[in-house]
């Protein structure tokens, strides 16, 4: 019976997820967008619109600002001109910062999707940083804090969906490391 629970949980989410596209969030719609964004360089302008206008709604949030950061980041991808890519990687590499500079002890007990707001705040943060080209010497903040949402004792509440991308992250960074 335990092998068969996590499948009929995931049948289960599967399902609920269906039910309730129509009721769909602004945040899983922009959400949605982010994670095509992140192969899809055609996705990039409508991520960042979308978190730009959740962020406007809530200003103070560093979870928003850290994914309108992370999807500004992404037009640095796409943009054709150095100057350009240089300036949309800046921009949102200083909304992540500031971000992260926003956290609060009260963010480590406010849930999102069932995850703590500092945990995924700080996860997009190094996901962003890791990715990023070496000459913006972010990989070591990056890594630490990978390494910091890991070690977190919030990091075991954590539904397996985030902790499953946490440790992807991390096996990722070790084999780029060697």
């Amino acid at each position: 019976m335990k092998a068969k629970l996590p499948a009929l949980l995931f049948s289960l989410l599967t399902l609920i997820g269906s039910a309730s596209a129509a009721t769909e969030t602004p945040f899983d719609a922009a959400f949605q967008q982010f994670q095509i964004a992140q192969r899809d360089d055609a996705a990039i302008e409508a991520s960042v619109e979308q978190f730009t206008k959740l962020l406007a709604a809530e200003p103070g949030s560093p979870l928003l600002m850290a994914y309108t950061g992370a999807a500004t980041t992404l037009r640095a991808r796409a943009a054709m001109m150095p100057w350009k890519k240089m300036s949309h990687a800046e921009d949102g590499l200083a909304l992540i910062d500031k971000a992260l500079q926003l956290l609060q002890p009260q963010h480590d007990q406010q849930l999102h999707r069932g995850t703590a707001v500092s945990l995924e705040t700080r996860f997009i943060a190094a996901n962003t940083f890791l990715s990023l080209p070496s000459m913006f010497n972010r990989a070591a903040r990056g890594a630490k804090l990978l390494a910091d949402v890991q070690a977190s004792p919030m990091f075991a509440q954590a539904p397996a969906g985030f902790q499953n991308a946490v440790r992807e992250r991390a096996a990722k960074l070790a084999k780029d490391a060697k």
